[in-house]
């Protein structure tokens, strides 16, 4: 089976001066361990049926994670299905894993808007939403890039703008800790036998 580079990525991902002092200041540790570190947290976020989530309600269970918005144009839909084939491909493997969509534009995605946008893909996965202050914080701790811009066809309508993120999904383990991480791209097929890799060794 192919292994993603994992090191490539994370080196591509983590090369700016914050994440690079991190990365070298815990150089004598080994690297899964700082990795544990850099990437995933707590959080409590609000889900499209208005339901609380935590992280801490779904521990025991392996975690995709991913982030976009539902006016994303092309990698969110793209990685929507591409988890859902993968979690088809699974079967009965699947009820190990909670797929999870977070919002990286909570001012326009509220719960009624994910719960319109998520009868377009698996019903599996899970929608969450928040404030800004939540969502800011979920962003921070997962290392996501999010950077809003001006449309210029809108002109000077309000909502008119689009955000610019990261198109990776995070896997964490049943414990919470951080396992890999799977760039824009990737199949279902190559999600599909990288997910039961792990969920092999629980």
């Amino acid at each position: 089976m192919r292994r993603f580079p994992l090191l490539l990525i994370l080196a591509l991902v983590l090369a700016t001066p914050p994440f690079l002092t991190t990365l070298f200041s815990a150089a004598s540790e080994p690297v899964a361990d700082r990795f544990d570190r850099l990437f995933g947290g707590p959080f409590e976020l609000t889900s499209a049926n208005q339901s609380r989530v935590s992280d801490g309600s779904l521990r025991g269970q392996f975690l995709l994670v991913m982030f976009g918005y539902t006016n994303c144009p092309d990698i969110c839909p793209t990685g929507l299905v591409t988890v859902g084939e993968a979690l088809d491909n699974l079967a009965e493997e699947a009820s190990a894993v909670q797929a999870i969509f977070i919002t990286v534009d909570p001012a326009r995605d509220t719960p009624e808007r994910l719960k319109e946008y998520a009868t377009s893909f698996d019903p599996r996965i899970l929608m969450l939403t928040g404030s800004e202050t939540e969502i800011s914080a979920v962003v921070k701790s997962y290392r996501v890039h999010r950077q809003t811009y001006a449309l210029a066809e809108a002109g000077s309508k309000i909502g008119h703008y689009g955000v610019d993120h990261g198109s990776l999904m995070y896997l964490m383990g049943p414990d919470g800790q951080f396992r890999t991480i799977f760039p824009h791209g990737t199949t279902a097929e190559q999600l599909t036998a990288a997910l039961r890799r792990y969920l092999s060794k629980r």
